[in-house]
Formats: C-alpha cells, sequence, structure tokens
C-alpha cells in the first residue's frame, strides 16, 4: 500500500495522502492530471510532498474527482509534542 507523504513546517507536517487515495480509487497519477488539468510533473510535485502551495483551484479540482473532502487529501501533524 502507498505511504503518506510528509512535508516538514516550523512545527509540523504537512501530510500529502494522494497515492492512498489514488490507490483506493484505481486511478493513476496521469489519468487525475488529465481530469483536473495539470500537468503530470506539477500533480507529481504535489504528490510528493515537495509543494509549497496549492491554490484551492487545485484542491477543489482534485477533490471533486476523486470524490473526497479536503482533509482526505491532507493532514497535519504535528511533531513538536
Amino acid at each position: 500500500m502507498p505511504e503518506n507523504t510528509d512535508t516538514q513546517t516550523q512545527g509540523g507536517k504537512i501530510r500529502v495522502k494522494l497515492d492512498d487515495l489514488l490507490h483506493e480509487r484505481r486511478m493513476t497519477l496521469t489519468e487525475l492530471a488529465e481530469r483536473v488539468g495539470l500537468t503530470l510533473a506539477n500533480l507529481s510535485i504535489l504528490k510528493t510532498g515537495k509543494a509549497k502551495a496549492i491554490r484551492f483551484s487545485t484542491l477543489e479540482a482534485i477533490c471533486r474527482e476523486l470524490e473526497c473532502q479536503p482533509g482526505d487529501l491532507l493532514g497535519y501533524e504535528d511533531v513538536t509534542s
């Protein structure tokens, strides 16, 4: 099963769970990129946790195509505790 991707921020981690959602829906990253109108490279940056930001319009498109909520795609983990 795919693993979540972490992005380190001050005091916490943003978890990108795109791999898990794609696996559950049996969809490829290429297929999602075509459906949401993003390049495969840009979507890959998000999937690997290397993205510094995401536009709400992109988040909305991904959630629409994966039939999920933003919280299903992204999570926050406090690492200072």
